[in-house]
């Protein structure tokens, strides 16, 4: 005859980070990464081509920017009024005419102009259509040049900790930008008529709504939106161009745009003479953009097979992301 039987010790309850083992985890983070992608895809009236979107830096650059937009104090709207949503900026408008005069020097000296070599990854490509650039800062302090060629734009941006960014941006008669989203949506982009044609065929298009630039008046509008401009006029465009911080409703919102501007925007300095500085990312494009050539140069032979191994690449790059 069996006795009793001890009654069973109940199981332990499992630690909370036992029920989320590895690869449910990682499934979380690729279903967010292909939601935030298509948020961006289809965020807006218009949209890259399917087969540019799938390679396009908005892409991979997706899941932060949607937390940039979900975070956002101001609209996400494809143009933004600044003098309702940024008084501190005013100084700006009000003494555009200082700031034209020298923005007039630097082009009589001819030094708003392209880059010297491969080290402004940022905007290379516009340098082909006729957009010419002098930064007057770049996510920190003055460029040396621009303090001393252009010492009162620079204190005057100095004053005002918003501007992240800024610079003389100018588009001669026939120029033009071809469509493209910036990068990243921790900012906001401040245009400020400087001497322009004060024409509407010289116009910037964010996301099928026109502007065109006027003496003394500004613009400000979401980056990350599908823009392009064009001159279309027969006089030159200078403008003074800023990236303004995108305010946030919380601060550890603040604290994530704030880290990646300084880590990884910031490393996209680039000189407008001998002895500005160079950010990391510059210092490798050369390297990078000799690898470009030798693709574009297999595109140029054979089509087929260049898009080929393109795609053939990003696919392997997600099935590793997936396997890991």
């Amino acid at each position: 005859m069996m006795g009793p039987q001890a009654p069973e010790r109940p199981k332990p309850l499992a630690p909370p980070t036992a029920l989320l083992d590895v690869p449910t985890v990682k499934w979380v983070f690729v279903f967010l990464f292909l939601a935030s992608a298509v948020y961006v895809h289809l965020r807006g009236k218009v949209r890259h081509r399917l087969g540019r979107q799938l390679l396009d830096h908005s892409t991979f650059m997706a899941p932060i920017n949607v937390l940039m937009y979900a975070c956002s104090r101001v609209p996400t709207s494809p143009f933004i009024e600044p003098d309702r949503h940024f008084p501190e900026l005013e100084p700006l408008r009000a003494r555009w005419r200082e700031i034209r005069e020298e923005a007039l020097h630097l082009r009589e000296l001819q030094h708003i102009k392209a880059a010297d070599g491969y080290n402004d990854v940022g905007f290379n490509s516009f340098f082909r259509r006729g957009w010419k650039r002098f930064y007057l800062k770049w996510y920190d302090e003055a460029h040396p040049s621009a303090a001393e060629l252009c010492p009162r734009t620079t204190e005057l941006l100095r004053q005002i900790p918003a501007v992240k960014a800024a610079m003389f941006a100018e588009l001669p008669p026939g120029g033009e930008l071809r469509p493209h989203r910036d990068p990243f949506a921790g900012s906001l982009r401040l245009h400020l008529g400087l001497d322009t044609p004060n024409d509407d065929a010289c116009f910037i298009d964010v996301d099928g709504q026109r502007y065109s630039w006027r003496d003394g008046e500004w613009t400000m509008f979401d980056e990350t939106y599908i823009h392009w401009a064009q001159n279309g006029s027969q006089a030159n465009r200078i403008i003074l161009f800023c990236d303004i911080e995108r305010p946030m409703r919380f601060a550890w919102a603040r604290g994530i745009n704030r880290f990646v501007a300084k880590n990884f925007i910031a490393a996209g300095a680039s000189p407008n003479m001998e002895g500005d500085k160079t950010g990391g990312i510059n210092r490798l494009f050369k390297y990078f953009y000799a690898l470009r050539l030798k693709a574009k140069g297999l595109r140029e032979r054979n089509k087929t097979l260049y898009y080929a191994l393109k795609y053939a690449l990003v696919l392997a790059a997600i099935g590793f992301v997936i396997w890991l």
